[in-house]
């Protein structure tokens, strides 16, 4: 059984191979790749391809034959037909019997499920779905930001509106590629509902995902921390919701002094330079609005862009992580903190009760209920409180080494590969009709 895997970033592994810097964005897939190499099942022979800029490229890494294709994804939201024509080629050459798509976010997703054209063998695994963030794009931002345009955002003609249009216009491609597949993963209730929305005829695959390695090792300790510190991994648009956190500091700051917030991510704030001032964002303003309005300027550190290690270590050392996003599905970044066992808030929101037991292992609140927020930091750093943190905690790592298992959710993806190819095999004809519907 030949899969071909379409991901939307290079692998670390074959980033490292060919000298160039590794992302960290999807670290769940790097694990599973990992895994993947470790075992090389004898029944099946692993291809993978992704967008790179430049020249396609091809190569080899642990068995893994893998192709770099050209594609401009700095505008996933235009769709290029010559993208199927050179996703045919990597086709024509892998020949594989089962193509599994990581993600509906880019365009490349429907170019390949095109080229493909075997709705049967295709199997798409579901991350966000961009027709339904793109509701929730502007996370309550007061109406004159949502409007305002800036140098940066008129020359590039990306302010917020246009930024929130552009998801709709990525959904469009999505729901094309959901309707031309026969298959998905998803891992919750809420992917589950809007899947079966666009496609109903498409079988849904459960399947959890497994995180990056070096999370399953450690185990934060409450002595080891920082006292007062809040640690989120993204924050540089409005969906992952900073402006809702910023609003909360200063009720958190009136009990807790001491209390800092650490921002991972693309430092979308910085203007040291007046480069740096010509390129700020009207989100990456908003944001340097709120630290002033609210003085917060030495509350506030913007981390830059971290690695695996330097992510892991940043979350050991804080003591609580917030996801206080407007929409997620299950956000990996809560998943490696409750790997860690460390105290957990996150907004309530697509399926992240799915993830965490409310009250349980980590605490919820209404999605940009910012006092609701607030008091919950207060609860997690209250002195009071700390044996109960550190079960629920305790209670969350629990959980989270049963959902993020890679040997299980390894077993479990070549069930579903060989479900699809027993599927494959009982068809006949033996290649597919294949599915094309206008945009």
């Amino acid at each position: 059984m030949r899969v071909l895997w379409l991901c939307n970033i290079m692998l670390p592994v074959i980033a490292k191979q060919m000298g160039l810097p590794g992302s960290n964005k999807e670290g769940w897939l790097s694990g599973l790749a990992a895994k993947a190499a470790r075992e090389k099942p004898t029944d099946m022979t692993l291809g993978v391809c992704f967008p790179v800029a430049g020249e396609p490229v091809q190569g080899e890494t642990d068995g893994m034959v893998w192709y770099g294709f050209s594609e401009d994804t700095a505008h996933p939201e235009r769709y290029d037909p010559e993208l199927e024509g050179r996703l045919g080629r990597i086709l024509s050459d892998f020949q594989p019997d089962v193509l599994h798509c990581f993600g509906t976010e880019y365009p490349h997703t429907l170019a390949m499920v095109r080229a493909f054209g075997r709705p049967r063998r295709t199997l798409i695994g579901i991350q966000g779905l961009c027709f339904v963030y793109a509701d929730a794009y502007m996370a309550d931002l007061p109406e004159k930001i949502q409007r305002r345009t800036l140098l940066r955002d008129f020359l590039k003609r990306d302010n917020l509106l246009c930024q929130q249009d552009k998801y709709r216009q990525r959904g469009v491609f999505e729901q094309e590629a959901l309707r031309q597949t026969g298959h998905v993963t998803g891992r919750t209730g809420w992917d589950r509902k809007w899947t079966a929305h666009v496609n109903p005829d498409a079988v849904y695959h459960f399947m959890n995902e497994t995180l990056r390695p070096s999370f399953y090792g450690p185990k934060w300790d409450i002595g080891s921390c920082m006292p007062w510190s809040i640690f989120v991994s993204q924050g540089n648009y409005p969906i992952k919701g900073l402006h809702y956190l910023l609003q909360a500091m200063p009720t958190v700051l009136k009990r807790y002094p001491s209390a800092h917030l650490y921002v991972a991510g693309d430092e979308i704030t910085r203007i040291s330079t007046w480069k740096e001032k010509l390129k700020l964002s009207n989100y990456g303003k908003y944001l340097r609005e709120l630290i002033a309005v609210n003085h917060l300027e030495g509350a506030v550190t913007f981390l830059g862009r971290l690695d695996e290690d330097q992510m892991l270590q940043r979350f050991l050392c804080s003591h609580v992580f917030i996801s206080p996003s407007s929409i997620e599905n299950s956000p990996n970044s809560v998943g490696e903190a409750m790997l860690l066992g460390m105290p957990v808030i996150s907004s309530d929101v697509g399926g992240v009760a799915d993830m965490l037991r409310r009250d349980v292992e980590g605490y919820l609140y209404p999605p940009g209920d910012v006092a609701m927020l607030a008091e919950r930091i207060c609860t997690v750093f209250d002195p009071h409180n700390q044996e109960m943190i550190q079960d629920m905690g305790g209670a969350a790592r629990k959980h989270a080494l049963q959902t993020h298992d890679p040997e299980t959710n390894y077993r479990r993806l070549l069930e579903i590969y060989h479900e699809i190819y027993l599927c494959i095999e009982l068809y006949q004809p033996s290649s597919d009709t294949r599915v094309v519907r206008p945009l």
